[in-house]
């Protein structure tokens, strides 16, 4: 094995680069850098040449230009067994480079950012580090390349240990890394490009709705964690990431055992619904179902008002809210056996009441949405843009003689926004801020309808009921009636439209169309 003597240093992710300088310098490293990661390394006393000083160029244009340079290439590149480029190098001045310390602009950060302008997108686009990445694994037999703070640890132990260099082995498992990193860079530049427009500024490149979905579908993701089995134990299963730092792939754990598989698919159920809305609301999921949901003045309040929907589902459930978890919310909440409890944040006061129950998992997402459903099928993929569809008032449309009040109307369109995620065929019987009764996932309407009833452990008289697709016929609003609820909302569009109006206004109820439809499979 021979020492690494030169390296250069050029990062994004400062992220444990001081550390990590300092250790390869006292190795007897000469270290070599760029612009802002030559200026942290200085400022904290760690000897450093400029990029400059190895090239006789600086860098140029607002930063484009530092490192596309023969004296860098060359430096990587050359084979050091090879006489002729030993000779070539040797002829042209250029000194070797042993290992390249590079990790890449934040493009698919700038990318999620919101209203982020054209300009600073493409800016984003790294040209001279994936250059040397690329270079440096190429050559991974003679050059160490290293793309993530994550290594920086082990590196510096095997130096250590052997006078400074490191093994082929290592040296090759770093190499398949960083092909895999700027894989995954240039998979993300020409996705994002491909769909520029949408979130974007960025005058006269918009895309047209009509061009529809992408032609190439890129999915570049890296392994977050190795979950113990997934929906079942005889089943492997890891979770993965995108280069954003939101949604629940970037989850930050502070409490709990592991995260399961179907823990975590639980979870994004109850995130979804607790984004739905704009009030604190608290969304208990179980197998991706809502057993109950609700608003409140206060978490805990919501959390009480959700529990009595069906407090003996919510036995061993997965709980999201959309505000910060507080003591009271968290004094009711400990009461119950739970799995997971997702927020934005748990204050201290939380976090000493939960800590009595030290296998109960306590998650906190960052915000961020889903944008895109991909779902397996033998021989490839289906994607589709996630339902984010919201309600407007110009969606609505009184069908039936009697028009809903305006606290039914409250009560339909909370249940709306409940109803888009239970499994279909789905049913949901509310009241304003409360759901009540759940039927989810039959094979026919009026079966959901029955159920949603059954389920029910508060009275039902009085409430309203969302269906999330159209009734083909009058029978599942008979069976709403029956169970005495006094308004629905439905998309409307079947063709038996009028004998279902007309059964509402037999039956005394009102019913709202909405020309959505909110199907889940």
């Amino acid at each position: 094995m021979s020492k690494i003597q030169r390296a250069i240093l050029s990062v994004t992710d400062k992220t444990g680069l001081v550390d990590f300088a300092r250790q390869l310098s006292q190795l007897g490293v000469e270290l070599v850098s760029t612009g802002g990661t030559a200026k942290l390394l200085r400022d904290s006393g760690i000897a450093v040449k400029d990029i400059s000083e190895l090239t006789g160029f600086p860098e140029m244009l607002d930063g484009r230009v530092k490192t596309l340079h023969p004296k860098v290439h060359g430096g990587i590149l050359h084979r050091r067994a090879d006489s002729g480029h030993r000779a070539s190098v040797a002829e042209h001045g250029i000194e070797p480079i042993d290992m390249v310390v590079v990790n890449l602009y934040a493009f698919e950060k700038t990318a999620a950012k919101k209203g982020v302008k054209f300009e600073e997108l493409i800016e984003n686009i790294d040209i001279g580090g994936p250059s040397m990445i690329r270079s440096a694994a190429k050559n991974f037999q003679d050059v160490a390349v290293v793309t993530s703070p994550s290594d920086y640890d082990g590196i510096a132990d095997e130096m250590a240990r052997s006078g400074a260099a490191l093994s082929k082995e290592t040296k090759w498992r770093l190499a398949q890394k960083a092909f895999a990193t700027t894989a995954a860079y240039d998979s993300a530049i020409a996705s994002t490009l491909e769909w520029v427009g949408g979130d974007f500024d960025v005058s006269g490149f918009e895309r047209k709705a009509e061009e529809g979905l992408p032609q190439n579908l890129r999915l570049m993701f890296h392994k977050v964690m190795d979950l113990r089995y997934g929906e079942n134990p005889h089943q492997k299963a890891s979770m993965y990431a995108d280069g954003t730092d939101k949604g629940v792939a970037h989850a930050r754990q502070v409490q709990g055992k592991e995260l399961s598989y179907n823990n975590i698919v639980d979870l994004q159920a109850a995130w979804d619904l607790a984004q739905e809305f704009d009030e604190p609301v608290c969304a208990i999921i179980k197998h991706t179902n809502p057993c109950g949901t609700a608003t409140g003045a206060l978490l805990a309040e919501a959390y009480l008002r959700a529990l009595e929907c069906d407090p003996v589902s919510a036995f061993g459930g997965v709980i999201g809210v959309n505000r910060t978890i507080d003591a009271p919310a968290a004094t009711e909440m400990v009461k119950l056996f739970l799995e997971v409890i997702a927020a934005p944040a748990f204050d201290e006061n939380a976090k000493s009441i939960f800590a009595a129950k030290k296998n109960l998992r306590l998650v906190e997402v960052p915000a961020g949405q889903l944008k895109w459903v991909v779902k397996n099928i033998s021989g490839g993929v289906l994607l589709q843009e996630a339902d984010r569809r919201k309600l407007s008032e110009s969606d609505l449309q009184v069908v039936t003689k009697r028009p809903p009040t305006a606290e039914e109307k409250r009560a339909l369109l909370f249940a709306w926004k409940v109803c888009k995620h239970v499994k279909s065929n789905a049913i949901v019987y509310a009241r304003d801020g409360q759901s009540v009764g759940v039927g989810a996932g039959q094979m026919s309407r009026v079966d959901s309808c029955k159920l949603g009833a059954m389920k029910a452990q508060l009275p039902l008289r009085g409430t309203v009921a969302a269906s999330d697709a159209f009734f083909p016929f009058p029978d599942g609003v008979e069976e709403i009636a029956k169970a005495g609820a006094t308004a629905i909302i439905q998309p409307g569009g079947s063709v038996r439209d009028p004998e279902v109006i007309d059964a509402a206004d037999r039956l005394g109820l009102a019913m709202i169309f909405t020309g959505v439809r909110h199907f889940r499979h």
